[in-house]
């Protein structure tokens, strides 16, 4: 019971995350031209320069990748996606595009930084806002790339195509949307790219081999035991991307809702980051 009302709130704030990104996207960006980053920005320019409705367009593109993160992600993940992708679609489609702001540069800032907070809000208790989140995911897990130079390069594809189809006055609008769109999401999730955690627990086996199942990096594991129980445990240390941070918990509290879990940010990983 407390299982499934946990995962009520957590829908719930994916949604009301969802109705943030719309807000911004039909409230400031779309009636200036200006692109957002990722999938949605793509369905942006498409729904400007094709008689296809955004919400539709960010729906149908977004299929595939569910599809793909469903067997490489897993399957918890994937439906929190999904839940993302089907509300943010449906709210793109109901709000009207229609500009609170007539200055561009206002709406620039205001579009990206609230497109952030909502895109933020959705990864903390979602793991993924769908779209190129997932691409830049697994490409990360087999890859020494970290997600957030992987989503640069992409988003950097899509200013590209922006000052080719509108022009370069826009492009640089949709350049500073998407840089304070980052900003923003570090702000609501976490401003650390690699993360070190350390998990302190007495199902450390299962969860170990869940987790060198699921996530793409290397588990060191030691013994230990309570100061004031003398309990034996085992400590479990590896450094992740903050992208992975969430499923790892879910992985944890799975085995052992009572683990002690410590994370800290990581300044820098000399060798293998990547699980050999």
């Amino acid at each position: 019971m407390e299982e499934r009302s946990s995962h009520l709130v957590k829908n719930l704030i994916v949604i009301v995350g969802s109705f943030v990104i719309a807000f911004a996207f039909n409230a400031f960006l779309v009636p200036h031209e200006i692109l957002s980053s990722g999938i949605s920005g793509i369905a942006i320019l498409l729904g400007l320069i094709t008689p296809f409705d955004t919400g539709i367009l960010n729906f149908v593109m977004n299929v595939p990748l569910l599809i793909l993160g469903y067997y490489k992600l897993g399957k918890e993940i994937t439906l929190n996606t999904l839940v993302c992708v089907l509300s943010l679609s449906i709210f793109l489609y109901v709000i009207p595009a229609e500009s609170i702001s007539d200055n561009i540069l206002l709406s620039a800032i205001f579009g990206g930084a609230i497109g952030g907070l909502g895109i933020g809000l959705i990864m903390k208790y979602s793991g993924t806002s769908g779209g190129m989140d997932i691409i830049a995911i697994i490409i990360s897990r087999s890859s020494n790339f970290s997600v957030g130079l992987l989503l640069t390069g992409m988003n950097s594809v899509i200013v590209l195509i922006s000052g080719t189809v509108f022009n370069w006055e826009i492009a640089l609008y949709t350049l500073l949307s998407i840089y304070l769109t980052g900003k923003a999401i570090d702000t609501v999730y976490t401003n650390h790219e690699k993360l070190t955690m350390q998990i302190i627990t007495t199902a450390a086996e299962p969860i170990r081999q869940e987790l060198l199942a699921s996530i793409y990096r290397g588990v060191t594991v030691t013994e230990g035991y309570g100061g004031y129980t003398l309990e034996k445990k085992h400590i479990l240390m590896m450094v992740v991307t903050r992208y992975e941070m969430l499923q790892i918990k879910q992985i944890i509290h799975k085995h052992d809702e009572k683990a002690f879990i410590n994370i800290y940010e990581t300044v820098e990983v000399v060798g293998e980051f990547a699980k050999n």
